[in-house]
């Protein structure tokens, strides 16, 4: 492993350590995050018409995703608190796959970058998605979750295919 490779969460004995990042700039940063919830189609149908008993998913789906950014750096244990300057979060019901597709942007103006704060939003709200359609398909699939794109810090623009 190079230098450049070198895993910036682990000190120069192995141990892990939470990254020093007081040397660096503030900068605007965004990252962009994407995943997937594989259903039957009435199920989907069920999410996004608001035909749930337990109310509506897609609304409660988006403030579980927004709260799970905000509360990144409790949930992974050497995230830095982060203060997030906004959140979007978007579904889309991709009906010839038989999938929801949820897409969250986290933006700050801080050290460090919200990659995973976007990675966590959307992991949540698919499974906030998943826990209020369990009682019409239990073997419903997340996947695909990844990261979008990520812009500002050091390593600047990157978007992924």
């Amino acid at each position: 492993m190079t230098e450049k490779q070198k895993l910036t969460h682990l000190d120069e004995t192995g141990a892990a350590r939470m990254v020093d990042v007081g040397e660096k700039d503030i900068t605007l940063r965004e990252a962009s995050a994407e995943g997937e919830l594989h259903a039957h189609p009435e199920v989907l149908e069920a999410l996004f018409s608001g035909g749930l008993a337990k109310g509506d998913a897609i609304a409660s789906a988006r403030i579980a995703g927004i709260m799970a950014a905000k509360r990144t750096h409790e949930l992974i244990p050497l995230c830095h608190p982060l203060p997030i300057t906004g959140i979007s979060i978007g579904f889309e019901h991709d009906t010839t796959r038989s999938c929801a597709i949820m897409h969250a942007t986290v933006r700050v103006a801080a050290r460090t970058g919200v990659e995973m704060e976007a990675l966590t939003a959307v992991s949540v709200a698919l499974l906030t998605l998943y826990d209020m359609a369990k009682a019409l398909q239990k073997d419903m699939k997340i996947q695909n979750i990844r990261l979008r794109s990520k812009s500002g810090g050091r390593s600047g623009d990157v978007t992924f295919a």
